[in-house]
């Protein structure tokens, strides 16, 4: 049902768009005829141009899964604490980019640093298309700054690695064995009240065939954590299971698959000067804080139309 009503959402906004399109064409014919009229046909026009845009741009959410609900994952990777900061920084950005959206965020599970920032922080992002926006962060991202954790105030230069699924139902699209997964419990070190420090509420499930790790402590209660870390474990073997048919099919084409983690899809340079850019669509912009507080549709967006391009 909820497939069905967003297609008929779609259809109808299709439908929307070519009635008034016919509308302005009769606009047109009453401006030949009443020259006042030109600057309303030309407000129309721009209008039309503009809605027209956005919804040639929905149909390249046309993924399996892009309408679906995302879970995100930030690792802190080479850079000692300056990375640990830059993964709590990735984190503050992709939730200001989706409350900007109106969408729904809620932390996972979060290691915190040694010393700041996040080691790892894992988050469900709840919102029509999440995972077909979010897709688009998967890999490195790199960060060059004048590291404030530095007595010298020098240039450092820091990794986090963005990973992304779409939030799956238990229904039967990837099948778990009871026997191929371990499950144990521990006391959560999260914030969260005296019961989840007392009480092993704690989850974690480890998928035996392929070594997949998944912990979930922010729930209150053990089930509740059981079922998110469930969510997340079938979400990362659908990922390990495209990732397959990805290399397959590289494989019949004879291009060269190379791994994502150690070559950035994207470098945010805040010293000697202030860009962002994506290395996979030359996407660039000046404004280093801008995109850190959430503006990021505009490089989901080329990856998007890029992906066209080589499909």
């Amino acid at each position: 049902m909820r497939e069905m009503n967003a297609l008929k959402d779609e259809i109808e906004g299709w439908s929307h768009l070519a009635r008034r399109a016919h509308d302005a064409m009769e606009l047109v014919d009453l401006a030949e005829a009443d020259p006042s009229l030109a600057e309303a046909v030309a407000a129309e026009v721009d209008t039309l141009r503009a809605e027209f845009e956005r919804a040639e741009f929905r149909l390249l959410l046309s993924g399996p899964h892009d309408r679906s609900d995302a879970i995100l994952a930030i690792h802190a990777g080479a850079g000692g604490i300056d990375a640990a900061d830059w993964a709590a920084m990735l984190l503050r950005m992709y939730l200001r980019w989706a409350e900007n959206r109106g969408f729904k965020t809620e932390i996972l599970d979060q290691l915190e640093g040694d010393e700041a920032g996040i080691r790892s922080v894992t988050l469900s992002v709840v919102g029509e298309h999440a995972y077909g926006y979010l897709r688009a962060e998967r890999g490195v991202h790199r960060l060059v700054r004048l590291s404030p954790f530095d007595s010298a105030h020098r240039r450092h230069t820091s990794f986090a690695l963005v990973e992304a699924w779409p939030d799956l139902p238990d229904n039967g699209v990837i099948s778990l064995n009871p026997n191929d997964i371990k499950i144990d419990t521990f006391r959560a070190s999260s914030a969260g009240g005296q019961h989840v420090q007392k009480n092993a509420t704690a989850v974690r499930i480890t998928h035996l065939p392929t070594g997949i790790v998944v912990a979930c402590q922010n729930e209150r209660s053990q089930a509740q954590n059981r079922e998110t870390a469930m969510k997340i474990l079938r979400a990362r073997l659908y990922e390990l299971e495209e990732e397959k048919q990805r290399k397959a099919l590289a494989e019949l084409k004879g291009e060269h698959v190379k791994a994502e983690w150690g070559s950035q899809i994207r470098s945010y340079v805040l010293h000697p000067y202030q860009m962002v850019k994506d290395h996979r669509t030359d996407h660039e912009v000046g404004s280093s804080q801008a995109v850190l507080d959430g503006r990021l549709d505009e490089f989901m967006e080329a990856y998007l139309r890029s992906e066209v391009g080589r499909s």
